[in-house]
């Protein structure tokens, strides 16, 4: 059996108060077609992460907008999982284990699929040798291809048997230019040893984060890449390592060039490892690190260091929770990748050299998590949601902050302060979910609020089952035309406002 976090322990324990006995939802006539129609592919919208929409819903369409249905999932206090879109085709994976194909316009169920443990990873699909198949993966570091069409599995790969691996990284599919270049999957590898740490008898710790790349016909494994390059060993106090730097979130592609860029996470062990709290460029077709840029150098962090007794280099906890972003500016390409210690920096692609850096926060060396799932950008600028309250702009040329709204959380909900969720930017508007549960909409040239709605409510669901929103958290807004898609409830491990609600909105 895995290990578990004390988070998952306790994620489990809210389900309880949701689970209610599933109505059953009306089927949809005949099979899913993601063929045709808009789409939002993947976590971030593409390769790049951007989580961008050049022609979508805009500020003239919110005077009208309006929620059309809710849809409730059983048995879960957080929807973590980022849906995806393709045509009139939603799919989202849920904590329960669960995978739903739903049709956008009804909500209407086409299948579902139950994975082993619960999936939090954003699916990804894409046609493989004629088949349209949808990859994602699980909580027990099992990967999965199934039908888009049916749901019927295809192949199933466990990328890391660590008893700690886990993916909440969502994989991203790229097909090469050859036939010695395999269609492959590309998928992150993070873990809950930083939970597990805080076991008094657990012996900590030896996970490494990693990289893998899959062939996405048959699932086989064609490389492997650890963010920390020196083997586990024991270390003077009893402990193991080097450990940690896990991939939470997404890679970041360019197939032109045959690169990949992830960003990782703190070391769970003493001395922190140069692979930690960076971001990485590495080799597409073989895996080989080409370049690591480490925001914060001695950053050890566990669960455990929330004791009292705390070991004296406990480090700030300042991981790159989010996804790099493939930007332009200036007649070139790069990378722009937010901390939680609150710098945002630019990067090279091709040596990882820092281009500019800008600090949202006053104090960059105090505990993590002002930037913490992710931003977004439109070519001009890129938007950041901060933990400790409001959204800011950078002009991706330079960094310069072109406007900072501040937000405070809604009266009764103060505990709930920050926008931790990942943002998106959608024609001239960037939308943003809320800890308090307030899903808003700025306005991209000025960040003057527009729109707002409370989703921390109960909603009437289309499929009969008892559903609420909360607070909004790894999953972001997607949006598809003039559809508004968001996962609505998210505990994470500020305590956040439990919810099991997915909505739809549009004008």
């Amino acid at each position: 059996m895995r290990t578990s976090t004390l988070l998952l322990w306790l994620m489990t324990l809210l389900a309880a108060l949701f689970t209610t006995v599933p109505t059953l939802a009306a089927q949809c006539d005949g099979p899913a077609n993601p063929a045709t129609g808009e789409t939002w592919q993947g976590w971030g919208n593409g390769y790049g992460n951007n989580r961008h929409v050049a022609d979508g819903l805009g500020s003239a369409d919110l005077p009208t907008m309006q929620l059309k249905w809710a849809f409730g999932f059983p048995g879960v206090s957080s929807v973590v999982g980022n849906p995806v879109v393709h045509g009139n085709v939603i799919y989202i994976g849920v904590d329960s284990g669960e995978v739903y194909a739903l049709d956008i316009d009804s909500a209407c169920v086409y299948w579902t699929f139950k994975a082993d443990a619960g999936v939090r990873t954003a699916p990804a699909l894409a046609q493989v040798t004629g088949n349209t198949l949808l990859f994602f993966g699980d909580r027990n570091a099992n990967v999965y291809a199934v039908s888009a069409t049916t749901g019927a599995l295809v192949w199933k790969t466990e990328v890391d048997s660590h008893p700690a691996a886990i993916l909440t990284g969502s994989p991203q599919f790229v097909q090469l230019d050859s036939v010695d270049n395999p269609a492959r999957l590309i998928v992150p590898v993070s873990s809950s040893e930083e939970g597990v740490a805080a076991v008094p008898t657990y012996n900590c710790c030896s996970f490494r984060g990693s990289v893998v790349s899959l062939d996405a016909m048959n699932g086989s494994k064609l490389w492997q890449t650890f963010t920390i390059q020196s083997p586990v060993a024991p270390t003077s106090d009893n402990t193991q390592g080097p450990s940690g730097g896990a991939i939470w979130s997404a890679p970041t592609i360019d197939p032109g060039n045959k690169r990949l860029f992830v960003t990782t996470g703190d070391a769970y062990s003493a001395p922190a490892a140069f692979g930690t709290d960076a971001v990485m460029g590495l080799d597409l077709v073989e895996g080989r690190i080409l370049w690591i840029n480490q925001g914060t150098s001695d950053d050890i962090w566990t669960v455990a260091c929330m004791r009292p007794n705390a070991a004296d280099d406990c480090g700030p906890d300042q991981d790159y929770g989010s996804p790099a972003m493939l930007a332009s500016a200036n007649g070139g390409d790069f990378l722009v990748a937010g901390q939680k210690s609150g710098w945002v920096r630019a990067f090279s692609l091709a040596g990882g050299t820092m281009l500019w850096r800008t600090a949202l926060v006053e104090n960059t060396t105090e505990f993590g998590g002002k930037i913490i799932w992710g931003g977004a950008h439109d070519g001009n600028n890129a938007y950041f949601g901060l933990g400790s309250g409001g959204i800011a702009a950078l002009r991706l040329s330079d960094g310069n902050k072109q406007w900072f709204t501040p937000l405070a959380a809604t009266a009764g909900r103060e505990r709930n302060l920050g926008h931790d969720g990942p943002l998106t930017v959608s024609s001239d508007i960037v939308i943003s979910g809320g800890w308090d549960g307030i899903l808003r909409i700025l306005d991209s040239n000025d960040g003057k609020v527009l729109w707002q709605y409370d989703t921390a409510t109960a909603f009437a669901t289309v499929n009969g089952i008892d559903a609420k929103g909360g607070s909004m958290g790894a999953a972001g807004p997607v949006v598809v035309g003039k559809r508004l898609l968001v996962p609505s409830g998210y505990v994470g491990v500020k305590g956040g406002i439990a919810g099991n609600a997915l909505l739809l909105f549009s004008p």
